[in-house]
């Protein structure tokens, strides 16, 4: 697991001033109010390595048993480029994103169109449509 960024450190999805006020509380528990702000905390879970995290915000219907993230993979940049749905009264949505990564292997990026699902007050990732 990587080092969680202290308090004033910029939050990992680039979207709260830092992490403490940003991705931290969704993090320790806290429900995301949008799906889209679910997405950009897994974002963030991945780029901190936090796979148990990863894990409790999939849904049940399609969640893997485990998740290896690979600890030589650095997540560093997150785009939003669009979604629908999601919002506070939705109970469905998605959010088509842009998250670019370096690795041993040079630099890439992972394009996806996710789909999301609320259950119980609670947004969890379903799906995604994407290409590496």
């Amino acid at each position: 697991m990587a080092e969680l960024p202290s308090t004033n450190r910029p939050c990992p999805c680039q979207r709260g001033p830092s992490y403490a006020e940003c991705c931290e509380p969704l993090h320790n528990g806290t429900p995301a109010a949008t799906a889209e702000r679910l997405m950009r905390s897994r974002f963030s879970a991945y780029a901190l390595g936090l796979s148990d995290y990863l894990l409790a915000s999939w849904h049940s219907s399609t969640r893997p048993s485990t998740i290896d993230l690979d600890p030589e993979v650095r997540w560093y940049r997150l785009d939003v480029l669009g979604r629908t749905g999601g919002g506070l009264l939705d109970t469905a949505g998605t959010v088509d994103f842009r998250a670019f990564y370096r690795g041993p292997d040079g630099s890439g990026e992972q394009h996806e169109l996710s789909s999301f699902v609320k259950k119980d007050g609670n947004w969890f990732y379903l799906s995604a449509r994407g290409e590496a």
